[in-house]
């Protein structure tokens, strides 16, 4: 029989030499991922919109301070393009659910803020989103949880890293 190839190098990620547990371990991860983004594409589709359209909806909800958030903020905080949130703003904006304005300190730039219909949609939606996320975090601890949201803002930067190391090792073997 031949030996499997580990799936990591990582003295961390190893349980007595063995990735076994790195390897279910990222099963659940993706299966858990796989459920949240179900989750928040329910939400949307229960008001109406598409899952990235609530998030970046409900993302400039909780940024904009009294004058609005600008597209990179709320990009950076969802972790995607400015382009992408520019694109979901535009079909919110369509919708009567997000207002922009020019930013008065930088002309270049604008300030999003989310309108009545919208701030509606999003009350509308909340007597559904705190049963729904206290169910896909039930077993979770106060402390757990704390430790849990510390280590997945960790693993988005190791994310950007891992991407970027596929795009270059792809460049390197299309360059050969």
């Amino acid at each position: 029989m031949r030996a499997r190839r580990s799936t990591v190098s990582k003295g961390e990620l190893l349980v007595d030499g063995s990735d076994a547990t790195f390897r279910g371990f990222i099963h659940d991860f993706l299966a858990f991922a796989a459920r949240v983004h179900e989750v928040r594409d329910r939400f949307g589709k229960t008001i109406g919109l598409s899952g990235p359209g609530y998030s970046t909806l409900i993302s400039i909800a909780h940024l904009e301070e009294e004058h609005g958030v600008g597209v990179n903020r709320v990009a950076g905080h969802l972790h995607v393009s400015g382009a992408f949130i520019t694109v979901e703003v535009a079909k919110l904006v369509r919708a009567g659910l997000v207002t922009k304005r020019p930013n008065a300190a930088d002309k270049r730039r604008v300030l999003l803020t989310i309108t009545h219909a919208g701030r509606s949609l999003l009350d509308e939606l909340a007597p559904v989103q705190a049963p729904v996320n206290d169910a896909l975090f039930d077993a979770l601890g106060a402390a757990e949880f704390l430790a849990l949201k510390t280590t997945i803002g960790k693993l988005v930067g190791c994310g950007d890293r891992a991407l970027a190391l596929i795009d270059y090792r792809e460049s390197m073997r299309s360059s050969a």
